[in-house]
């Protein structure tokens, strides 16, 4: 028992023995546990803070880069600053170098109350409002919408200087920004561009200088292409002149042979077809120049498709072609436009239909009304013929002047390479178009469309006269363009060609032209209060060029009855107030008419046993005027020169000589001088005797010449006999 006592106890110890050294192994467990968790969230800790260290010197790194370059792109930069749009206050980034006074780094503001400041102290006063208007925040806003970077350049003066100078302004934008699309805030900068700004404007200087030389070559070069076609114009029209004059002469021979007078016809028809290639150049020329105009006057339409038809039917019929003209759709007895022109645009695209399509083919014009807005009208005219026809290829350069598809077309159809050209350019000028469709051996379609202005046409009364206002020419002087102008809108709602000049003096040079080529203005109005030259003295001037037969009427807006006895010994025949009325102008027509036809009923002189002065260097050419003046029995006495016809005209008696005929280029002394050369002679006849230019010089400027040098009237070769006995019985005193 004893035994088992103390075994039991000795095991009893060893438990407990055991289970005390299993506590303190759990213990020591434990305890290193804890101490290696520990030991880990410390080194967990030391990483990140190590982690952060490198994150904040990479920051600082890149910091530093970004100030690096920020400041490398600010280096052109007078100032930087940021502008909070929305709360108006700002920060300077980078203070300016220039401005004593400034904001220094990191101060901060109020935004438009600084910059104001800033614009009333340094920016100079002209530049100052459009300163301040740019820096609204609604403009930097609404501008900023459309462009990324907005400046404004203006003037400011400091330390004694001007400078050029520039603000510019940059959107800041933030994610949030992306809701409205607006720019609340923005990075605002000044940058020095004086330099930039002044070398600028020495080469815009520079620019002007070239340009103005450019202007004055290609003036050079303009005056010197006018003259080279006038002479050419001379030279061509010097030989045409005895031949068509020779050839009318010819054709009044009343014992001439069928087969020579079929000679002399074709001799005739060749002659004038030449004369129309002489005409295409020139106004070829006017087109470049721009110088050709479209009339806007009243013209009957059924009457210039009348002549169109009758040339076009003649000629289809002559060749054995089939011609074709219908409408179709409201077409209108009158338009207001130019109707030559019209015409010439009609003619030119049938005659090379004509003349391009063979025997046994068909030429076509079809006429329609294909719109019609306010008072205007397009009409469509659509020209097909069953001819040669051309190629694709060729069709985008037959508008090119001079340009032909075929070389040999020259020779056996006769053509210039004009006619289109000069086509599309009136087409366009009377905002139309152009196209055509073509091909070889299967024929030609043109297209062409023109605007028009419906005409409010109007018969006259019964036991009226008949008024055709598109017949009439009228000519405003004023000196205000506006009153001028709105003369022209009333005058061409009637259909009246009409004409403006802004002085007396500019007024004076254009009725000298228009009178030396016989085409005197039906009416002319002419303001009363004009600076230099008055209208009573400009109406002075005028009757002393036109005489009597023009209506002239003074346009005032005051009482004229002060100055109604000084206006009527000047020439004035009624006064009208401003602003003109359709209606009034309406009425002077009617007097202007009967005006017109008194004077075209009135007895002009016999020109049986009349002797003229003629003076032509040109031999064939004086024969063959002393042929055609004989036909009314008139005398003729030929000088070789200019210095020929003073000399003769001097040593003759007062009196002696009816007229004188002047050719103006001529050996020793030309016709413009021979001419003034007369007219200063101290004898009564000098002054009066009628001086008529027949030139081949056919230009205004050549007509401006001749009036200024005294002469009474401008033909120009080859001349037509009709015109010239015309003009000889209107000059020549009964």
């Amino acid at each position: 028992m004893i035994q088992t006592a103390l075994t039991i106890l000795v095991l009893l110890g060893l438990f407990v023995f055991i289970l005390r050294q299993a506590r303190r192994n759990t213990m020591l467990m434990l305890e290193k546990e804890k101490a290696d968790a520990e030991n880990r969230v410390k080194q967990e800790e030391m990483e990140r803070q190590l982690a952060l260290q490198n994150e904040l010197l990479e920051q600082k790194k890149q910091q530093e880069e970004q100030n690096r370059l920020i400041t490398a792109l600010a280096s052109d930069y007078w100032s930087v600053y940021y502008i909070d749009l929305d709360r108006d206050d700002g920060v300077c980034y980078q203070a300016h170098e220039d401005v004593d006074d400034g904001f220094g780094e990191e101060d901060r503001f109020k935004y438009r109350e600084s910059f104001t400041a800033y614009a009333n102290k340094y920016i100079k006063e002209e530049y100052q409002k459009e300163f301040l208007d740019f820096i609204q925040p609604d403009n930097i806003r609404q501008q900023l919408l459309e462009q990324r970077v907005i400046a404004c350049r203006y003037m400011v003066r400091r330390h004694g200087r001007d400078s050029w100078e520039e603000v510019r302004f940059a959107g800041v934008r933030h994610p949030e920004d992306r809701k409205d699309q607006m720019v609340h805030a923005v990075g605002a900068c000044f940058v020095d561009v004086d330099a930039e700004t002044r070398k600028n404007m020495e080469q815009n200087e520079a620019l002007k200088d070239a340009l103005k030389d450019a202007l004055k070559e290609a003036e050079s070069a303009n005056r010197g292409k006018t003259a080279f076609l006038s002479n050419m114009s001379h030279e061509i029209r010097t030989p045409m002149n005895a031949i068509i004059g020779l050839d009318n002469i010819a054709l009044n021979d009343p014992d001439i042979s069928e087969q020579t007078r079929d000679h002399l016809e074709k001799i005739g028809a060749s002659a004038h077809h030449l004369l129309g290639i002489i005409n295409d150049i020139l106004d070829m020329s006017r087109i470049e120049s721009g110088r050709l105009t479209i009339k806007k006057e009243e013209f009957s339409f059924s009457r210039a498709l009348e002549q169109v038809n009758t040339i076009i039917s003649g000629q289809c019929r002559d060749k054995g072609l089939h011609y074709d003209c219908h409408t179709k759709g409201q077409i209108d007895e009158y338009y207001i436009g130019d109707d030559m022109k019209l015409r010439q645009v009609m003619i030119n695209i049938l005659g090379n239909a004509v003349k391009f399509t063979p025997e046994g083919g068909t030429v076509s014009f079809f006429i329609e009304d294909v719109a019609r807005m306010d008072d205007k009208a397009t009409l469509r005219f659509t020209i097909s013929d069953t001819g040669i026809g051309m190629s694709k290829e060729y069709l985008p350069r037959l508008f090119d002047a001079f340009t032909q598809e075929d070389a040999t077309n020259t020779s056996k159809y006769g053509s210039t390479g004009l006619g289109m050209p000069i086509t599309r350019s009136i087409v366009e000028l009377m905002n139309g178009t152009i196209e055509v469709d073509s091909e070889k051996g299967r024929g030609t379609t043109f297209v062409v469309t023109v605007t028009l202005t419906q005409a409010d046409h109007r018969s006259a009364g019964e036991g009226d006269i008949e008024l055709q206002p598109h017949d009439m020419s009228v000519l405003v002087i004023d000196d205000d363009r506006i009153a001028c102008e709105h003369a022209q809108v009333i005058l061409q709602q009637v259909g009246v060609s009409c004409e403006m000049a802004t002085t007396g003096r500019e007024a004076l040079e254009m009725i000298r032209v228009k009178h030396g080529r016989r085409e005197d203005y039906d009416l002319i109005l002419v303001d009363w209060k004009m600076p230099e030259m008055d209208g009573i003295e400009t109406t002075r001037q005028i009757r002393a060029i036109v005489g009597p037969d023009t209506p002239i009427i003074i346009l005032t807006s005051y009482n004229w009855e002060d100055i109604v006895n000084e206006a009527r010994e000047a020439g004035v025949d009624t006064f009208a107030a401003k602003p003109l009325f359709a209606g009034t102008v309406m009425d002077e027509f009617r007097e202007a008419f009967k005006k017109k036809n008194a004077k075209l009923e009135r007895e002009t002189a016999d020109l049986k046993g009349r002797r003229v002065l003629l003076a032509e260097d040109v031999l064939i050419n004086a024969e063959i005027i002393k042929m055609v003046l004989s036909m009314r029995e008139m005398e003729v006495d030929h000088a070789e020169n200019g210095r020929i016809a003073v000399d003769m005209f001097r040593s003759s008696e007062e009196g002696y000589y009816d007229a004188v005929l002047m050719d103006l280029r001529m050996p020793e002394m030309d016709g413009l001088e021979a001419t003034r050369t007369i007219r200063q002679m101290d004898r009564e006849d000098a002054g009066t005797i009628p001086i008529i230019a027949l030139t081949a010089n056919a230009f205004d400027e050549d007509v401006q010449r001749s009036m200024q040098a005294g002469l009474d009237a401008h033909l120009s070769k080859p001349v037509e006999p009709e015109a010239l006995f015309e003009t000889l019985e209107k000059l020549v005193h009964k």
